[in-house]
């Protein structure tokens, strides 16, 4: 069968090892795969299948210096996941029977208790009894934190399966943003991650929730799974009809052609592999600091972070082997693979590395200030009206109070005019049409107070380059948000002083709980600020997926998001808000938000600010185009995600509540968070196309350092930028 496009050169640094113990390994799981009944009789494999797929070759790659009964054991793993993935396509894909596959996977994580004595069910087939020997014989050797991160990530693998499904039946093909956030968990890579722990070193607890740990499974995650949609876009797309795929998916975006979406796919998984490196080696070793990780956690850490890059190496290594996947004329991308190749001049080599080091290098090229002139303003999807409250003059003249009492107009970054062109108020009033003039006024101040840290933290850590001031404010931001019993900090400037006052007032009658997920969501938008300044000093312009991701943080949307849940009726149970549907709603609602920022605030960032944070400069400098060609694909992202909304709202929030079995109360209540958010949307585009804030005659008008007469002093204790976008229904602003 000819190919549909020739595989493209992968950047691949590391050598591919193989493990001594293969031919243990395959026998091994040959005979457990018969045991557990995945072979003759039933209907998916026959020995044959299994010995040509070899996954035993696979697990030898991707664990080169595991002893040999850790390596059976993994390999049974990976045997039993494909077949879980093959059993799933030929019982519930094919048919396509939903109820039926809901049903089964309902019962799977009753095999995964994170007690081991806790009794489980009598398997009713080989993935289960697969799953049930697996789990047995793995979790006695590791922590209670590791067994609840595996078996989330394995319940994330099996449940989003569902939306495979789901998009099969409908003949959908995702937009790109979903599509990796999707991918990452029916992938299984994270839960690859997790036996990477296994076989060389576990994650300690303390940092195994930190961004760069998660950043490192993301990027491991992304590469391997884009590697995995080019050599298996022929079987999954042309043979088994899958719509999970990153070519067809960049096919469909871009319009073009399936060659020239191999090569942008290729082109992503670099970049992801590039910010692994970049993580492992900038982020790592600072949050083991920072955490005061012992010797021995920061052996463990190094040896799953090279865990990981074994993966990487060995996962390519078996791609190109493997009668599973497309690999004719597969070219060698790593110089490893080049020196064992007869005629291999150094030449190859040095343009090979040269050509990496390139791609690389243009993350840091970007020249700040340059002048790019008014930002051009496409015709947005938005299909929700706006209501604004009636308490709008009010809240007005109450931020201009709130804002001089709280010292904001006095530190040399805003002064009355600026409050004024930014016009905060008028964004709340969007956002929450029904608040009560107290509410609005809260929520008006809480704005207020995130839009000046965004605009005070790069001019004034960002021109000092005082990174390590920027941290200890971070610090004592979180510490002017006391929990019971609890004291707060003596509030040392401005944004300490409306941190202190917009928390009091607003967690007065709250829980404990509650209040802590506040905080929790606070902290996250803080400590995001802290990465976007790191990029700043590094003249840096981040990767288009984390950058996506971290704008998600920049733009408060854990916080607006648990103030928005709170705001709400009768209890949901928790785990649907924890949902696939439910939280791909409100990622796609942040992110419309977020890159409609992006594209009103395109010459204030740029030219004014010389700012590296904004989707349109992030697109330029990946792709190599254009203003207005990168503007087109951000404005096409925002149409799509925007209908992802659409669709979610229309096609899987209503199965979501019958698979829930909701009652009429808890749907009413559903119903009720949907219109919030849309009035979420509704404001924000609102409020951008009215704002002075972006528009270029005030633009031109105003400078954008400090003011003249007042250039801040460096904060004694560390002070400043606060959470923006909060209080029932906050937006964050750029």
């Amino acid at each position: 069968m000819t190919q549909p496009f020739e595989l493209p050169r992968f950047y691949m640094p590391y050598p591919a090892r193989l493990n001594p113990h293969l031919d243990e390994a395959r026998a091994h799981s040959t005979a457990w795969a018969r045991e557990m009944g995945m072979l003759e009789g039933s209907g998916i494999w026959e020995q044959a299948d299994l010995e040509a797929h070899d996954y035993g070759l696979l697990c030898a790659y991707t664990h080169p210096d595991c002893d040999g009964p850790a390596l059976s054991l993994i390999t049974d793993w990976y045997v039993w996941v494909f077949f879980f993935d093959d059993h799933f396509l030929d019982m519930f894909k094919r048919t396509p029977d939903r109820a039926a596959g809901k049903a089964h996977l309902d019962r799977l994580p009753l095999f995964m208790p994170l007690d081991p004595a806790t009794p489980v069910p009598e398997p009713a087939n080989p993935v289960e009894a697969g799953l049930k020997d697996l789990w047995a014989r793995t979790v006695p050797s590791m922590s209670v934190d590791w067994r609840r991160r595996f078996s989330l990530a394995t319940e994330h693998l099996l449940n989003e399966s569902m939306w495979e499904l789901s998009n099969i039946d409908e003949g959908r093909i995702a937009n790109p943003v979903e599509y990796i956030e999707m991918r990452r968990k029916v992938g299984g890579a994270p839960w690859s991650s997790g036996l990477v722990e296994y076989a060389t070193a576990e994650v300690p607890a303390a940092v195994s929730g930190t961004r760069p740990l998660r950043v490192l499974m993301e990027t491991f995650s992304d590469a391997v799974h884009l590697r995995n949609d080019l050599f298996s876009y022929q079987r999954e797309v042309e043979d088994e009809g899958e719509n999970s795929n990153g070519v067809l998916v960049l096919e469909k975006f871009f319009g073009c052609t399936t060659q020239e979406a191999a090569e942008r796919v290729n082109d992503i998984l670099t970049s992801r592999l590039h910010q692994f490196e970049h993580t492992a080696f900038t982020e790592v070793p600072a949050v083991a600091l920072e955490k005061g990780l012992t010797p021995d956690q920061i052996a463990a850490v190094a040896a799953y972070t090279k865990g990981l890059q074994d993966w990487q190496a060995g996962g390519h290594e078996w791609h190109m082997r493997s009668s599973r996947y497309m690999n004719k004329g597969a070219r060698p991308g790593s110089p490893w693979q080049l020196l064992s190749h007869p005629g291999t001049s150094a030449a190859d080599v040095g343009a090979l590395l040269a050509s990496a080091a390139q791609e690389r290098l243009r993350a840091y090229t970007h020249v700040p200030h340059q002048k790019v002139g008014p930002s051009v303003l496409p015709e947005f999807h938005m299909p929700y009206e706006v209501s604004l409250s009636p308490h709008l003059d009010g809240a007005r003249r109450h931020l201009l109070a709130w804002s001089h009492r709280t010292g904001i107009l006095e530190e040399g970054v805003w002064d009355e005019d600026k409050l004024a062109a930014a016009d905060l108020a008028l964004c709340a009033a969007g956002l929450d049409p029904d608040a009560t003039p107290e509410a609005l006024d809260l929520s008006t101040q809480w704005l207020a107070w995130g839009t000046y840290a965004d605009d005070y933290y790069p001019l004034v850590y960002g021109r000092r380059r005082d990174l390590a001031g920027a941290r200890l404010s971070t610090a004592r931001l979180s510490q002017c948000m006391p929990l019971d019993g609890e004291s707060a900090v003596v509030p040392a400037n401005a944004m300490e002083r409306g941190l202190t006052d917009l928390w009091a007032r607003m967690t007065a009658g709250m829980t404990t709980e509650q209040r802590q997920i506040v905080k929790d969501s606070v902290d996250v938008m803080t400590e995001s600020w802290l990465w976007e300044l790191s990029n700043q000093l590094q003249n840096r312009v981040p990767d288009p997926v984390d950058y996506l991701e971290m704008r998600r943080a920049t733009f408060g949307s854990d916080l607006t998001l648990s103030l928005c849940r709170m705001g709400q009726g009768p209890a949901i149970p928790p785990e649907v808000y924890r949902s696939g549907p439910v939280r791909s709603l409100e990622n796609a609602a942040i992110d419309y938000g977020g890159l409609v920022n992006d594209i009103f605030s395109y010459q204030k960032e740029i030219e004014y600010e010389g700012e590296f944070h904004n989707a349109v400069l992030v697109v330029q400098n990946f792709f190599g185009v254009d203003y207005p060609t990168a503007l087109g694909v951000v404005h096409d992202l925002t149409t799509q995600r925007m209908q992802q909304f659409e669709h979610i709202v229309a096609h899987e929030l209503p199965v979501l509540c019958d698979d829930f079995a909701l009652t009429r109360e808890e749907r009413a209540v559903m119903d009720d968070y949907v219109r919030d958010l849309r009035n979420w949307l509704a404001g924000v585009m609102n409020w951008h196309r009215e704002t002075d804030r972006y528009k270029a005659q005030w633009l031109a008008r105003r400078s954008h350092g400090f003011l003249p007469d007042r250039a801040p002093a460096p904060p004694a204790l560390g002070a400043d930028r606060c959470p923006a976008e909060v209080a029932r229904r906050l937006v964050g602003t750029g």
